[in-house]
């Protein structure tokens, strides 16, 4: 008998990918569609459309499916057996958001296997171009739901976070203002993740705890849509979501559809999809105590906490591996742009240089700290460049080794100090 694999989706920003495992976790297949380069008739630029009034940022649905259909093909072709798939999961976007249109549950249980999903999906959604994480376009939806349940602290003390332009339920907020007839021909709204994970269960998938708690409509404690949220937010807006399930929930078998068409076995088991952050936890198999930092053009840093303290700054999110406990989520857009910037400046452009200059001094930097922000930080809210000495005296500059230790402790600490107003604590 051949050896099972698993297959893993991320339905990303700029494109599809696909992993294919066995079971000592070895990768033994994968492959991407780049969404602005495979599917150039979208005419996406970075996966995504940036409107006119620069705030709004959507995708379109129909280039997510077609994509679907493009590397499934080009699995079959390869050779791939898809009778050893034993059981599928992904991740999506966090908050993007998609509108199936009433009766599009009957054509997506009923696929015909003859045609691309794409084809079958063209008419399902009565929004085309699904609102994404880059859209900012929500500010006045995001003042009335912190108004609508009394301020920004107890809407992240319900929620998990403050009301953010990104989050789903402002999103859905704005499309029901501006447009409430679209709104009542929508059946059901997923996210990018249970959106992906109904085009393999053939109907429509839930939302999982953790990707449902960067919404603003979730309660964490409880692991239920909040009523004041939705309330605030459109009317019937609870049915049309659906009940929320624990990340790692099974949800049912893959539709006849993949088994007809590309040999998939008709027990392959559709595991719950999730939003990207919360992928990121469980597949560097965090636990208890571990915090990751991502050092990118933003720095992200995520952590697994048991008893969180929500705060205006960061988010807090349900647990994707163990729903009795919640990962904190922090944003730093000064990164490695920063970090760059103060290279260039006194390093001569030289990593080399930098990591030297860095070794040259002592930890502690004899009590010179700096805070470095070119542009408005997101955690805290603050901008402009701000050194202190040992004296705790605000100075003009520091030489080029300090300023470097500087730099990175100011920043680390900063990372430090966000965490633990969130609830993490740093074991002695």
């Amino acid at each position: 008998m051949a050896a099972p694999c698993y297959l893993g989706w991320d339905f990303s920003t700029q494109q599809l990918k696909v992993i294919a495992i066995d079971e000592q976790l070895r990768v033994i297949y994968e492959d991407n569609v780049h969404f602005d380069k495979d599917l150039p008739e979208f005419k996406t630029q970075g996966g995504v459309y940036i409107h006119s009034d620069r705030l709004t940022v959507t995708s379109p649905v129909l280039m997510w499916v077609k994509a679907l259909d493009m590397i499934l093909e080009k699995m079959k072709s390869s050779g791939f057996n898809f009778s050893h798939v034993r059981a599928l999961s992904g991740a999506g976007q966090q908050h993007g958001s998609v509108y199936w249109k009433k009766g599009s549950i009957q054509i997506l249980k009923n696929a015909s296997s003859e045609l691309p999903l794409h084809q079958s999906l063209k008419d399902c959604f009565s929004v085309s171009n699904s609102p994404i994480w880059m859209d900012s376009s929500t500010t006045s939806q995001c003042s009335t739901l912190e108004k609508a349940v009394g301020g920004a602290q107890h809407l992240a003390s319900i929620t998990g976070s403050r009301a953010y332009e990104r989050f789903t339920g402002n999103q859905i907020a704005k499309i029901y203002s501006q447009n409430p007839e679209v709104y009542m021909q929508t059946e059901r709204i997923s996210l990018v993740s249970n959106f992906a994970a109904s085009l393999f269960l053939g109907s429509y998938a839930p939302i999982d705890y953790s990707d449902g708690s960067g919404m603003n409509l979730l309660q964490i404690w409880e692991k239920v849509w909040s009523v004041s949220c939705l309330d605030a937010c459109a009317p019937g807006l609870e049915e049309k979501l659906g009940c929320p399930v624990p990340s790692h929930s099974v949800l049912g078998s893959i539709s006849p559809y993949y088994s007809q068409r590309y040999g998939f076995s008709p027990d392959c088991k559709i595991v719950a999809f999730t939003g990207d952050n919360p992928a990121s936890l469980a597949g560097m198999r965090l636990q208890e105590g571990d915090i990751a930092i991502s050092l990118g053009t933003s720095d992200t840093l995520f952590l697994w906490i048991q008893e969180p303290t929500p705060a205006l700054e960061g988010h807090i999110l349900c647990n994707p591996v163990d729903s009795r406990t919640y990962m904190a989520l922090l944003c730093f857009k000064n990164g490695s742009l920063m970090r760059e910037r103060i290279r260039d400046d006194c390093a001569s452009g030289s990593w080399d240089e930098f990591s030297k200059a860095l070794s040259s001094t002592a930890a502690g930097n004899n009590g010179n700290l700096g805070f470095y922000f070119d542009v408005m930080e997101i955690t805290p809210e603050a901008v402009g460049i701000h050194r202190f000495n040992r004296d705790n005296q605000k100075v003009s500059d520091f030489p080029k080794e300090v300023e470097i230790r500087a730099l990175i402790e100011g920043q680390f600490m900063a990372k430090r100090i966000h965490a633990e107003k969130l609830g993490y604590k740093v074991s002695k």
